[in-house]
């Protein structure tokens, strides 16, 4: 990193706390620091301070206006490292000396450290942020994956082809963890024959700090090297490797670090087994019977379940138990049968020790992400209370998901909100009265607005075919699938997400005929981008992607198809921001919540989807548009049909006509009206904030207290 002026030697602390990420003064300072290396280093300020010059460095520090620009940004973020004032510091001041742990197997942050794949790392990342903002005594624990998740490439046949790079951690906004020595700070956990090391990392997510475990150190063979390579990579064994080092290990890098939690939160199943290393230590410590030392962690421990599918649940053989815990059951109590009865599930495939028992069995709280999803779960998890009869009684409760509004609010709808409703909204953003505000914004601004997003969506997808064509290692038809011919002026339908099956991509593509008719019309024309990477392993989810991929590519589609190869973080924002409509078509009830529509309606596009996940609770009658009925199907065919026609007829009857519907200074009121009650029935109601208070009140207060 170059040498700082004096004027400037705060900035590789500023650059070091992702904190500048969701704060656009302070996102400007990175910009009007050096703005065509800020767009190459694809927004990283720390790349940024190993390759600017450092006579630019001097040119800056020179710069009147620049240094009083930092200066205050300077003392924004002092400002906001501060507890004092926060809302969990005035709410609860008797729990200030408390500390949540919160344990996730991907954490989305940001583009610049990519070790997350989708949904789930995303709605991580935002928890990890919010819980900074509101002064929750916060800490993450998860992997460092030095080869991230896979950069996807689509060649010209369009399947699916997964690309590693390794991630270069000293141009990163990452830090290792040391001791007052200055010695690296390294746990060890015995992972089958052998005993596994890992070094921790630290990230500094505002107030919060995400520690991350890296395997791969000099003190490990090959095979063990791998556990934390990448995200999501190897088989089962591998898988189970993994939790073991997340979950216990994750425990033992927390002890290291001189951490000492009250709550143990589990982000899903993958770091279930920290539950038992928590007995563990009890019983060693105390000489405790497992149902003894059981009864201490419980009330501390809180598990959400993010999965209506049994098959995303994950489940490992007893022979595979065996080999990894044949020495362990002992260490916390228990003969073989007891250990494997904490959880035991019958599979599909037969009985296995399924993480999500496990987790369940052994915590004292446990929520489903939207309210839809907390009724599937109390019905898919019954069985392990089979006391309680009533399923209502299941003590699994809806919390349901939000964002972090100010990660995924464009800046020029930012600019929009402070001018017209309060300069200092974002603090206020989960009081509903802020919102009832927004009818006072006049419709031509918001259309104006809104029209910048999508031509700025527009620019950036035909920069990104140009990038490519100039590379030189892309045919023609490559680049026009990418959507260089994309219209500036027709109605954009938006589809971004993981490409499983049961979120059905090509719905939309049922009768082609009737597609076309809507999409090449001249007068009304639509065009649809689609964009998202299917799992490595998942071969249906590539066909899917293949299917889409062909058709952008053949003219008789008029290129108003387009697919948007290696999606991130990055592109997500100018998608949920410059679309003129979010369309989802999960299968239902298969969804359990989904975040990407909150974003889109933050930012005033509308959201066309099944009343599935937060859908249910979001959609009103006059902010979006609901496909098909809250109806269970037995039959998928039938399920399928069914959507399909209300997909059409939603498009050919309101949504294209509406959007068209012009009044001679332009303006489709009907359609910005619908924008309007989008960002107002859902910005407050579907926050992060909202959600994490709703954790604090809900779960972590009383796991701070020990009650259960």
């Amino acid at each position: 990193m170059q040498q700082m002026p004096p004027k400037l030697e705060k900035l590789p602390e500023l650059a070091n706390n992702l904190w500048w990420s969701w704060n656009q003064e302070a996102r400007e300072v990175w910009r009007r620091l050096d703005y065509p290396l800020w767009r190459s280093t694809t927004h990283n300020p720390v790349r940024m301070l190993h390759e600017i010059s450092s006579e630019q460095l001097e040119k800056k520090a020179n710069d009147p206006a620049f240094i009083r620009r930092l200066n205050k940004v300077l003392l924004n973020f002092e400002k906001a490292m501060s507890f004092e004032g926060s809302w969990f510091n005035t709410t609860y001041p008797q729990l200030t000396d408390k500390k949540i742990a919160y344990f996730s197997a991907e954490f989305g942050l940001h583009v610049s450290l990519p070790i997350y794949s989708g949904g789930l790392g995303i709605l991580s990342g935002d928890h990890v942020k919010e819980a900074g903002d509101l002064g929750l005594p916060f800490v993450g624990v998860g992997f460092m994956y030095p080869q991230g998740y896979f950069r996807q490439r689509l060649p010209a046949h369009g399947w699916q082809e997964a690309v590693y790079q390794q991630l270069e951690l000293d141009k990163s906004p990452v830090n290792i963890a040391r001791d007052e020595q200055g010695n690296e700070i390294r746990i060890s956990v015995k992972i089958g024959d052998s005993e596994v090391w890992a070094r921790i990392w630290n990230v500094e997510v505002g107030r919060a700090t995400l520690y991350l475990m890296d395997t791969d150190i000099e003190a490990n063979d090959p095979w063990n090297r791998e556990i934390s390579a990448r995200l999501y990579g190897g088989d089962t064994e591998m898988r189970i490797r993994q939790e073991i080092m997340l979950g216990i290990g994750g425990v033992r890098a927390l002890r290291a670090l001189g951490v000492q939690p009250d709550v143990w939160h589990m982000n899903e199943g993958h770091s279930a087994f920290l539950v038992l290393e928590l007995v563990r230590e009890i019983i060693t410590q105390n000489g405790m019977s497992f149902h003894d030392a059981a009864l201490q962690v419980r009330p501390h421990c809180i598990f959400t379940t993010h999965t209506p599918v049994p098959a995303g649940h994950d489940a490992f053989a007893f022979d595979l138990m065996d080999r990894y815990f044949w020495d362990y059951w002992e260490q916390v109590g228990l003969d073989r049968e007891g250990f494997m009865n904490l959880g035991k599930h019958q599979e599909a495939w037969g009985e296995a020790f399924n993480m999500t028992v496990l987790a369940l069995n052994m915590s004292g709280y446990a929520n489903g992400v939207s309210q839809l999803h907390a009724e599937v779960s109390r019905n898919m998890w019954g069985s392990v209370w089979p006391e309680i009869a009533d399923e209502k009684d299941i003590p699994i409760i809806g919390i349901t998901n939000g964002i972090h509004v100010p990660t995924w609010i464009a800046m020029p709808m930012n600019n929009l909100f402070s001018r017209r409703l309060d300069p200092k909204w974002l603090v206020k953003h989960d009081d509903q009265a802020l919102w009832e505000l927004v009818d006072q914004i006049p419709d031509d601004e918001l259309w104006q607005v809104h029209s910048e997003l999508r031509y700025k969506l527009l620019s950036e997808i035909r920069e990104r075919a140009r990038r490519r064509w100039v590379q030189g290692n892309r045919d023609a038809t490559e680049v026009i699938t990418t959507g260089a011919f994309l219209d500036p002026d027709a109605l954009t339908i938006g589809f971004a997400r993981r490409f499983a099956t049961y979120k059905r991509a090509t719905l939309i593509f049922r009768d082609p005929d009737r597609l076309k008719r809507l999409l090449l019309n001249r007068d009304r024309p639509v065009q649809i981008i689609f964009a998202g990477k299917a799992h490595p392993a998942d071969d249906p989810g590539k066909h899917m992607i293949q299917t889409i991929y062909n058709i952008a590519k053949s003219q008789e589609w008029g290129g108003r198809i387009a697919f948007l190869e290696d999606y991130d973080m990055h592109m997500g924002r100018y998608l949920k921001q410059g679309s003129d409509v979010w369309l989802n078509n999960p299968r239902r009830p298969r969804e359990a919540s989904g975040t990407s529509g909150m974003k889109a309606a933050l930012n005033g596009v509308p959201n066309l989807s099944i009343l599935d996940g937060w859908w249910v609770e979001g959609y009103n009658g006059a902010n979006g548009w609901a496909i098909g009925s809250e109806h269970e199907y037995d039959n998928p065919e039938v399920q399928d049909a069914s959507d399909a026609e209300s997909l059409y007829q939603l498009l050919e009857q309101e949504i294209v006509p509406l959007y068209y519907d012009r009044d001679r200074d332009g303006i489709p009121r009907g359609w910005v009206q619908v924008m309007r009650e989008s960002i107002r029935s859902n910005t407050a109601k579907f926050s992060m904030r909202r959600m994490v208070k709703e954790y604090a009140e809900q779960l972590y207060i009383p796991a701070m207290n020990g009650d259960e």
